[in-house]
């Protein structure tokens, strides 16, 4: 699930890069290439229509968190952004049940990373405890375990770390502790690309962006089959290759 990148995404929120003109129409087409991808890997792409008046509308990943259960809505860290919530529910209530973040819990999806049956969630200025005391109850009786961790320096877990595999993630160790998520491989991104950890894992390939090619090099050598993909003026409204999609297997119909 995606959506279209806004006209007034120059006005998105920022909290750890200056602000710098952002070329919608690159944007755009940045975007267009990156759901193409993603249609190329086998995934069928459902292209939300875009919210001119929601600038940073076209990063649909922290408005919800799937679960092959349930999706879980979430209440963004941001205010300016909890108008993004209507659309995204309707586009996911033929998919999964629904549940809610409430008030006064916060939570970005671009703070949650499932691996398996863990889930992270990023202790960040987007996301606190409550979000994280609310999200156990949800999963309470389905098997997960949900845990806390701590970030420095980025603006959300995923901006940290992700996952590359079912046993091993790519990681920033200047962001995060690779000791609060054990039971898992690492591999470090370059030092000298420090936003590089964030990829996204579909099928047997790993999307990693351009601007990193470094770190792309690490995942190669590790036997991971990588494609690069330009998100650069993305990047420019803290937007990264996770953030803007939601990527969940479509239910059943016949079970």
């Amino acid at each position: 699930m995606t959506r279209g990148v806004s006209p007034a995404i120059g006005h998105c929120e920022l909290t750890h890069l200056e602000r710098e003109p952002i070329d919608v129409e690159v944007t755009r087409a940045q975007h267009g290439t990156y759901e193409r991808v993603l249609r190329d890997l086998g995934c069928q792409v459902e292209h939300l229509a875009e919210e001119p008046d929601l600038p940073d509308s076209v990063f649909v990943e922290d408005i919800a968190v799937v679960l092959d259960e349930v999706a879980i809505i979430t209440r963004p860290g941001a205010e300016s952004r909890r108008g993004e919530r209507s659309s995204i529910q309707r586009a996911l209530e033929p998919h999964r049940r629904l549940e809610h973040i409430r008030a006064p819990g916060i939570l970005d999806g671009g703070d949650v990373l499932v691996v398996q049956k863990d889930i992270y969630v990023g202790l960040s200025t987007r996301s606190d405890d409550e979000a994280v005391r609310q999200l156990k109850l949800i999963v309470a009786d389905l098997g997960y375990t949900v845990t806390g961790v701590e970030v420095r320096g980025c603006l959300h877990l995923k901006s940290a770390v992700t996952a590359v595999s079912e046993d091993t993630l790519l990681i920033n160790p200047d962001w995060i502790d690779a000791a609060d998520l054990p039971g898992h491989a690492f591999i470090q991104v370059d030092p000298t690309e420090r936003s590089a950890a964030n990829v996204v894992w579909v099928g047997d390939t790993v999307l990693f962006a351009a601007d990193f090619p470094r770190t792309g090099e690490r995942l190669s050598d590790a036997g991971f089959r990588t494609l690069p993909v330009d998100a650069s003026e993305l990047a420019k409204a803290e937007g990264a290759l996770t953030c803007c999609s939601l990527i969940f297997e479509a239910p059943d119909r016949n079970a």
